[in-house]
């Protein structure tokens, strides 16, 4: 199975100097918990629920209404491709204990979003268990 099979199709990215809140309304609109980063056509960074909390709110005199999601994004992208074979982009979320992972074609351009969320429904239970194990045992 192919990580296109059961990726979010066009997800669209913002540029860095986007508000966060207008992240947030996004991340509200669309139900995800992370909006990727793009400049000049490429992924530059991630901002998620996590890093507007803590990395944004957390922060003593945070300004919500002025900072912008190069403030509180994580650089440094990780994404697979959208030809992977979805058991490696599995492995490669579980290593990097993320939940959601760009996905770009052959000239790198992102063309989805592979998220934990949508393997539940392509994959068997005893194999989600294993991966919902192993990627939330980093938060206790």
């Amino acid at each position: 199975m192919k990580v296109k099979e059961v990726m979010h199709k066009g997800v669209d990215w913002v540029g860095p100097e986007t508000p966060i809140t207008e992240i947030a309304k996004l991340m509200r609109q669309h139900d995800v918990g992370s909006i990727p980063i793009g400049e000049d056509d490429k992924l530059i960074g991630m901002v998620t629920d996590r890093d507007i909390v803590c990395k944004g709110l957390a922060q003593n005199g945070f300004d919500a209404r002025r900072a912008t999601a190069r403030d509180v994004m994580s650089e440094g992208i990780h994404c697979c491709r959208e030809d992977d074979d979805l058991a490696k982009a599995v492995k490669h979320m579980e290593t990097l204990k993320i939940r959601r992972l760009p996905v770009i074609n052959k000239s790198k351009r992102m063309v989805g979003i592979l998220s934990l969320g949508d393997l539940s429904s392509s994959a068997s239970t005893e194999q989600l268990s294993e991966w919902a194990k192993s990627v939330s045992s980093h938060h206790h």
